[in-house]
């Protein structure tokens, strides 16, 4: 990828860091530290990586992004948003009362939206049971299942029970990526509970594992392509700073599950927009 393009994916980086803060003032309330951290890798996943087709949601042969840590629904939504899924002007309505833009993602309530999430830890069996569908009962096994991952959530048995699942079945369409921030909202993830080296877990169960700065969008792209290219069941584990391009956020775990005021918010934006994150 040339130089233009990754300036390019960088810039809409960005603008998915503005669009969170934005909704998350808005709501009063929201996981900000996640969301910031993983906008490079939805950026290239939306932008880049997936087969999708905003003005055909449905589309048979697109992609599947399963959201299992749906406390990251901002990112999504101005993810979603930020392709033409539908008017970024909506956003606005983050988390209020009758709204289609839930504090956890719903299926069905707006278009992009494949899955519900909400319990920690389910999302990979969900994306494990899609991949499988597609590679064994007669659906397009070139299609690929990509699935987020919060490294707390990783505490969560199901998860190891979907890891083992995938690699019996060698769901070489499935693609896990692990934001690697180590905050969960109880701490530093290794103080809560340690996770040790997420590499070598995953190897151990039959996957193939990287270990990527989930900010390097060239790196990120590069990684993405090698999984695809895998013949079993991969997993990215990116390494993130929570809170990405906002100082007073970078690497605060108390920013995990906290939304920014009014001041806040602006403090935030000025720094994004003088090149925060970058």
């Amino acid at each position: 990828m040339d130089v233009d393009q990754i300036a390019k994916l960088k810039k809409i980086s960005k603008q998915l860091r503005k669009s969170v803060i934005c909704e998350l003032s808005e709501a009063g309330s929201g996981h900000s530290a996640g969301c910031l951290g993983f906008a490079d890798v939805m950026a290239i996943l939306y932008f880049h990586a997936m087969r999708l087709d905003p003005e055909n949601p449905n589309w048979e042969d697109r992609d599947i992004f399963v959201m299992s840590n749906g406390h990251y629904a901002p990112l999504l939504y101005a993810t979603l948003a930020e392709r033409g899924f539908f008017d970024k002007k909506e956003l606005a309505n983050l988390r209020k009362f009758g709204s289609k833009f839930q504090g956890h993602p719903e299926r069905g309530s707006l278009p992009g939206i494949e899955t519900t999430s909400g319990p920690l830890g389910c999302g990979l069996s969900q994306a494990a049971g899609m991949a499988y569908s597609l590679q064994y009962l007669g659906g397009n096994s070139e299609r690929f299942v990509y699935c987020s991952l919060g490294d707390g959530e990783l505490d969560e048995g199901n998860i190891w029970e979907a890891v083992m699942f995938a690699k019996k079945y060698d769901l070489a369409n499935l693609i896990a990526i692990v934001d690697r921030n180590n905050i969960q909202i109880g701490g530093d993830t290794e103080k809560v509970m340690p996770l040790g080296d997420l590499a070598d877990k995953w190897r151990s169960f039959g996957w193939d594992a990287q270990e990527i700065d989930g900010h390097d969008h060239s790196t990120i792209i590069q990684a993405i392509d090698k999984a695809k290219n895998s013949r079993q069941p991969s997993v990215i584990i990116a390494h993130t700073i929570p809170g990405r391009g906002v100082d007073f956020m970078e690497y605060d775990y108390r920013w995990h599950g906290k939304s920014p005021n009014a001041e806040e918010a602006e403090r935030a934006l000025a720094q994004l927009s003088e090149g925060g994150g970058e």
